[in-house]
C-alpha cells in the first residue's frame, strides 16, 4: 500500500507529519480517528481529524495536497449517504 506524508493541525497531533495510507484514488481518508487510552482504565478517548485541502494551484484551482484539521465535535464520519436513506 502507498502512503503519503500528511500534516496535522490542532488537537493532540498539532504540528506532526504522519504517513497516512491512501486509497485507490490516491487520496487519504476523509476522517482520521486517533484512539488514546484512558489512564484510569476506562474507555479510550477518540480524537477525530477531518481532511481539508492544504493548498490550491493558482491557475486552475486544483488541490495540491491534503492536511488534517482537528474536529473538536469528535463525531466520526458515517458511511456513504444514499439519496433514499433517511437523514439521521
Amino acid at each position: 500500500m502507498r502512503s503519503e506524508e500528511t500534516p496535522f493541525v490542532g488537537g493532540p497531533l498539532d504540528g506532526r507529519v504522519l504517513p497516512v495510507l491512501v486509497g485507490l484514488t490516491g487520496q487519504p481518508p476523509k476522517t482520521y480517528e486517533v484512539p488514546v487510552a484512558d489512564q484510569a482504565g476506562g474507555p479510550p478517548t477518540v480524537y477525530v481529524y477531518r481532511r481539508v485541502p492544504a493548498a490550491a494551484s493558482k491557475r486552475l484551482g486544483l488541490i495540491r495536497g491534503w492536511r488534517y484539521e482537528y474536529d473538536p465535535e469528535g463525531k466520526p464520519g458515517g458511511g456513504p449517504r444514499w439519496p433514499w436513506s433517511k437523514p439521521s
